[in-house]
């Protein structure tokens, strides 16, 4: 049977059926609310979007569209720099477009929630397994005396987490013993990145700092070793500093200590030098193969070959890593053991890590850092044939960077700092820097070699110095001293920046803010 329906018309008398009145009153609703006329035209630049400011202070009232959003953002990010020509940083700015992919469809995922997202958890672990065989972390243990590891956001996390470890579990021994415990000290480098202060800040630990010399950019062994006390915490010896990228002598720190009888823990920044160390030198002797050495960091996104932020902290046994440190947490179903400064974090990295590591395996590894170690060389030798001088070392000796300065003439108009202004004209960041403490106010620039640094852009670096050379040879004191103003002011980010609070500015606390010294960009 067919029902036959009536066609209703207008309720002009407003005495419909309850549904009627309802629908009524919504449409009312919806009407009162996006009456507003669409202003999305068929350009995005021809949107009132294009030719008003974006939002800078305050969340805007209303919205706009996706397309608008995206290209108003997108532009703001073209005045960005190019990241090839970036050489001061050895943030990894280059992958392959399948690990990208992998990458971005792992973005939603909250790393944490090990029951929803078992396999990233997995995936963290076998990066951890592969990592710490390669810094040769004893296996021969159970699963309670093996070794032990997390990914952090970076190394500046991972040597938060080690520092953290290494003062508790003295802390403990002081406490065993009867003895005080309210003056921890740590010994390092004065070429440590900054990082290394932040920790000592945060966590209430003493710096016994190694000073440099004008002929010594690392630690010297036996002053490292002399420094240790009874309320030392440990030692901090960098696998390829910030400014020379030189391996600090691990092995002559270990034997100095072992043969004091001393039984003070070594933790090594490996944050550059840790993938490159092992495929460059793999006879070198500065990881778990030194009894003393009880964790390692290494960052990631540097030369691990991933996009930032991603690093990693092994330590030998969790003997080193005290209990009470760790947190297991029933969260989201599972419980977790927790070392962390966060919580929450995506997967994308961690899985790019993995991607690299399986992708590249030991002989991909080792062919990249034996170009870049071939390119580090090419380029000293031709700063060195123009007559720089060469601070940092060759033939695998350090990271592939090269670290030089101009010779001392009285009748230069010029310095580091005139250069490296000059060549940021020409679009390359190449960072001058002042040296750590005690070297006499040695000025330097450094030239990171990346993955995507290959030789022939490295022809255009060298050709860009000469002109540069050229031109500021060309000009007086005073000429130059107005350009690099200009320069600094009109044409550096640093100079324009305005997000730095007046009430922080040139604060003397640090290294930088007691002696000058530059801290140097990673």
């Amino acid at each position: 049977m067919v029902h036959l329906s009536s066609i209703p018309g207008p309720n002009v008398n407003g005495n419909g059926t309850e549904e009627d009145k309802l629908i009524s009153a919504v449409k009312k609703v919806h009407l009162q609310l996006a009456n507003d006329e669409d202003n999305f035209a068929s350009s995005v630049y021809g949107s009132r979007f294009a030719g008003a400011d974006l939002p800078r202070h305050e969340m805007p009232e209303k919205e706009m569209p996706k397309e608008v959003a995206y290209r108003m953002i997108k532009d703001e990010l073209s005045l960005d720099g190019n990241p090839m020509l970036n050489l001061a940083s050895f943030v990894t700015t280059y992958m392959e477009e399948e690990a990208e992919k992998l990458m971005t469809e792992s973005f939603a995922k909250n790393f944490i929630d090990y029951e929803e997202y078992p396999q990233s958890a997995d995936i963290q672990n076998r990066c951890v397994s592969m990592i710490g065989r390669l810094f040769h972390a004893p296996t021969t243990g159970d699963a309670h005396t093996g070794p032990v590891g997390t990914s952090c956001v970076g190394s500046s996390e991972a040597i938060m987490l080690a520092v953290l470890a290494m003062k508790k579990r003295w802390k403990n021994q002081r406490i065993k013993e009867g003895k005080p415990y309210d003056n921890p000290n740590i010994v390092m480098s004065s070429a440590v990145q900054v990082c290394w202060e932040k920790a000592a800040r945060y966590f209430e630990v003493e710096e016994k700092y190694v000073y440099c010399t004008p002929d010594r950019y690392v630690i010297d062994p036996e002053e490292t070793v002399d420094l240790v006390d009874e309320n030392t915490i440990g030692i901090c010896a960098i696998l390829g500093t910030t400014y020379t990228g030189e391996y600090e002598d691990v092995k002559a720190v270990n034997d100095l200590l072992t043969k004091k009888g001393l039984h003070t823990p070594i933790h090594v920044d490996a944050a550059s030098g840790g993938f490159v160390a092992p495929f460059v030198v793999p006879d070198l002797e500065w990881d778990f193969r030194l009894e003393h050495v009880v964790s390692i960091n290494v960052s990631g996104h540097k030369y691990g070959l991933v996009y930032p932020g991603v690093g990693w902290v092994v330590w030998r046994s969790p003997e080193y890593l005290p209990q009470e440190l760790v947190f297991n947490i029933n969260y989201l179903g599972a419980d977790q053991a927790s070392f962390t400064l966060n919580f929450s974090k995506g997967a994308s990295q961690v899985i790019g890590q993995y991607y690299q590591l399986i992708r590249l395996g030991k002989h991909g590894y080792r062919a990249i850092m034996s170009n870049l170690t071939r390119t580090a060389n090419y380029l000293s030798d031709s700063l060195e044939a123009l007559g720089f001088i060469i601070m940092s070392k060759k033939a695998g000796e350090g990271l592939p960077l090269v670290a030089f300065r101009l010779p001392h003439k009285e009748d230069r108009n010029y310095d580091e700092f005139a250069l490296a202004h000059q060549l940021r004209v020409r679009g390359w960041v190449v960072p001058a820097y002042t040296m750590a403490p005690h070297t006499e106010n040695l000025k330097m620039l450094r030239v990171v070699v990346r993955e995507d640094f290959t030789r022939n852009r490295c022809d255009a670096l060298i050709n860009d110095i000469k002109l540069s050379q050229s031109l500021l040879q060309e000009m007086d004191r005073e000429s130059i001293k107005r350009q690099q103003e200009f320069i600094h002011k009109h044409h550096t980010n640093s100079g324009k920046a305005t997000h730095n609070h007046p009430k922080y500015r040139k604060e003397k606390h640090s290294l930088q803010g007691k002696t000058g010294k530059t801290h140097a960009a990673c």
